[in-house]
């Protein structure tokens, strides 16, 4: 009787041998993921707890290895030798073995743990070969079993979760073979072996996934502030300019009312002087409308906030009189030094100086309320400069204050200001408690003069 040719072979495309082949490439699959698990090490070899700023701390990993490692390794030859009968060299060596790693433990414990696993496993076997070993715990003594959970604290404090998973599934696979293989000299511990070490890489894992979402958090909240600080400062440069938009356009303005308005007002003008001045204030007003452009940016997101731009004049230091007297009537004694005569300044120094006023004010209501100011503007002439100083004293009473932490916008928008105009400026409390507020502006704003100092 023949074979049919196209009857396949036994085992060779068959449902059962399909089924095999399956069965055998899943298996090595998950061979070869366990090895790379348990040989690719998640830290460069950086101690344990090596980014906690206590130094006592960080040296707490070495003594706990140390200790564990020197109280472990005399016991552990005894118990071999003395305990199980085993040859006073092999009890050392392997004694050795299972417990001086555990100084490597603290920096790199996957290593740790292969030397430590091999031998565990190495005692095991000649335990089991020993007729003298007696009513003895095996296949892991109790102080492998010390050891080992020791081992696994370390590695849980550092590897990953399949890591840490691959570590648990090849310890119960060998406790198991060896009950399998020896079960008369088996008395259980591969099963608290196992539960126990399953227990410690649970809690060391939860605690170090802990640790990370703790330091993740803190990490985010140190960007944030980062990005609320930038925030803060780009909404200052943009109140600013849309302030300092007012001032330009007031000149920009002038400036295209005179050229349109000279060949009227001065007689006798040649035509080519005309023609220059319809250019120069055809241009003029070309940059207005430009500038206009940009500046509705800035101002769109006033507009949606206020419910329309500021239509009001921009304020100067005519108007500190009576922004000192609001002040006084929320509570705070204010004393005001001005020039006896006008001085005749630049608007931009002028609004500049009045912002910087109303914002060291506004600090000392929300911050000291009560507390007794001092605010001189006074010009120095020797220097073309104009100084304004604002100082409060120490709250008369303990009160609390308005705001315990405020938005960040009123000394940035003091440098800012100050920056624009080449000026500088130092904040700081004052000696007897308080604080103070001293910004020096050019009487003259330079064009690219930028020079900020900030004391505390």
């Amino acid at each position: 009787m023949t074979n049919d040719p196209q009857t396949p072979e036994p085992g060779r495309g068959t449902p059962r041998g399909t089924a095999r082949k399956r069965a055998e490439r899943a298996a090595h699959q998950a061979l070869r993921v366990l090895a790379d698990n348990l040989g690719t090490p998640a830290g460069p070899g950086t101690p344990l707890f090596a980014d906690v700023r206590s130094a006592w701390l960080r040296r707490l990993p070495y003594v706990v290895a140390f200790a564990f490692a020197v109280s472990l390794l005399p016991t552990t030859q005894r118990l071999l030798s003395d305990g199980y009968g085993m040859d006073g060299g092999l009890a050392g060596g392997l004694a050795t073995a299972q417990t001086v790693p555990l100084l490597l433990s603290v920096t790199r414990p996957l290593q740790a743990w292969w030397v430590i696993f091999a031998a565990d496993a190495v005692c095991a076997a000649v335990l089991a070969a020993l007729p003298t070993a007696g009513d003895g715990s095996w296949p892991w003594p109790a102080t492998v079993i010390i050891g080992y959970l020791a081992l696994m604290l370390a590695l849980s404090l550092r590897e990953r979760r399949r890591t840490l998973l691959a570590v648990w599934l090849t310890t119960g696979a060998l406790s198991i073979a060896f009950e399998l293989v020896a079960p008369v000299h088996s008395d259980g511990s591969w099963v608290l072996m196992f539960v126990l070490s399953g227990m410690v890489l649970l809690f060391g894992a939860t605690l170090r996934e802990r640790g990370d979402t703790r330091r993740k958090l803190i990490e985010q909240e140190t960007i944030s502030e980062a990005e609320r600080a930038r925030r803060t400062l780009l909404e200052e440069r943009a109140r600013i300019a849309r302030e300092l938009h007012d001032v330009v356009a007031h000149h920009m303005s002038v400036i295209t009312v005179q050229a349109d308005s000279a060949p009227y007002r001065i007689a006798g003008i040649p035509e080519a002087a005309q023609e220059e001045f319809a250019t120069i204030a055809a241009t003029a007003r070309e940059s207005l409308t430009e500038m206009r452009r940009l500046l509705g940016v800035l101002r769109s997101a006033e507009t949606e906030r206020d419910g329309g731009p500021e239509k009001s004049p921009q304020p100067g230091l005519d108007e500190l009189p009576k922004l000192v007297d609001g002040t006084v009537r929320a509570g705070v004694p204010v004393e005001l030094t001005l020039p006896d005569e006008p001085l005749g300044l630049e608007p931009a120094v002028d609004l500049s100086a009045y912002r910087i006023v109303q914002e060291a004010l506004a600090n000392v209501v929300r911050h000291a309320p009560g507390a007794r100011t001092r605010v001189m503007v006074m010009p120095e002439f020797g220097d073309a400069s104009l100084t304004v100083y604002v100082a409060n004293s120490r709250p008369p009473s303990p009160s609390e204050p308005l705001e315990t932490s405020g938005t960040g916008h009123g000394l940035v928008g003091m440098r800012e200001r100050v920056r624009l105009l080449g000026g500088s400026l130092r904040t700081g409390p004052l000696p007897g408690g308080g604080f103070h507020v001293a910004a020096q502006l050019p009487l003259t704003p330079p064009q690219l003069t930028v020079k900020d100092t900030d004391s505390t």
